[in-house]
């Protein structure tokens, strides 16, 4: 049987959307360099994403059709877990078709041909929201430049612009051993390693735009029921714009960010959605007595920003993880509101 769907496309340019009133054009920018993630050595213990064999290995048989499993078909080094992304994206971006009626455009910061896309004009020219997904290794060196973030700058001063920083986790970063083996058992996914540090570039743009945060850790989150996630705390109170309206929980992902504020100013970062913790798996966070990390963060316009800064972590868009009507409407919400 025919997919009746839209054939796909690669190696072709944007074409750019045209500014339709009342319907926002999403971007999705993912700072890793393909090359760099897939081009590391699967020998290195740390700070490098699974191949596609140790995936299979990990959720057999959950992999085991020959669309995953055929090294004809499908790649099984790293290249292949890294296309699974891609895979478990495309349900968002159909949703967000759907609703904004404007395709979603997809762009790497250094794609699988070696072709470098830099955060500018070209990306920015007709967008309204803007995710950048923080899923670069640390060790492979993505750094905004001074341009990027001058042009980054000047997009988030336009009226209605909407900024969704995703940093993804930053597990293992001190240097004591023990630590990184009680982090590992905590978050209990066998494909992170002992330390796995995420997010560079996305804090690079944080740095550069004032945002008083920081992603820390890989936690995970507790349960209502197997692999269900329990429901965020929200401070409805703060979340003047509805966000989180309809919205009572994400999807249950074993090692989610914790963003930590660096300001006392609580109206300059308001924390919208806190995540309980699974509390039966020691880590430094619980025993220092946390019992939630914060999951959802808004930055509302000031200054000369007039537009908005979310954060909020890249499972969150990814089918990977699981999609119910919750989650659902949080996505109607980021890009309709």
């Amino acid at each position: 049987m025919s997919d009746q769907r839209p054939a796909r496309v690669y190696n072709t340019r944007h074409q750019p959307r045209p500014y339709t009133p009342g319907r926002r054009r999403v971007s999705v920018y993912v700072a890793w360099s393909y090359p760099a993630e897939a081009g590391r050595n699967p020998a290195e213990l740390d700070n490098r994403f699974s191949t596609m064999t140790e995936v299979r290995r990990v959720t057999w048989p959950a992999y085991e059709d020959p669309q995953w499993s055929d090294p004809m078909r499908f790649q099984q080094g790293i290249a292949g877990a890294l296309e699974l992304f891609f895979w478990a994206w495309v349900p968002f971006q159909d949703f967000v078709a759907e609703t904004t009626g404007h395709p979603v455009a997809m762009y790497q910061r250094v794609d699988q041909a070696g072709v470098v896309t830099p955060l500018d004009e070209r990306v920015l020219a007709d967008t309204d929201t803007l995710f950048v997904f923080g899923l670069d290794h640390m060790v492979t060196g993505q750094d905004a430049t001074p341009e990027e973030v001058q042009a980054l700058r000047e997009w988030v001063g336009r009226d209605g612009a909407r900024l969704v920083l995703g940093p993804h986790h930053d597990v293992g970063a001190g240097d004591d051993l023990a630590v990184r083996d009680v982090e590992y058992h905590h978050h209990g996914d066998a494909l992170v390693p002992r330390q796995q540090r995420f997010g560079r570039y996305t804090r690079s743009l944080m740095e550069a735009l004032g945002v008083p945060v920081e992603n820390r850790y890989g936690l995970r989150p507790a349960v209502a029921a197997p692999k269900r996630i329990a429901p965020l705390s929200i401070d409805r109170d703060l979340d003047t714009k509805g966000w989180l309206a309809d919205v009572t929980s994400f999807n249950f992902h074993m090692h989610l960010p914790h963003y930590a504020v660096t300001t006392t100013d609580e109206q300059a970062v308001r924390v919208l959605g806190r995540q309980p913790v699974d509390l039966s798996r020691p880590h430094p966070f619980t025993e220092a007595g946390n019992t939630e990390f914060n999951m959802f963060l808004w930055l509302p316009p000031t200054g000369e920003r007039a537009g908005d800064i979310l954060m909020a972590d890249s499972t969150i868009f990814s089918t990977l993880f699981g999609a119910d009507d919750s989650l659902r409407n949080f996505w109607r919400n980021i890009v309709t509101l």
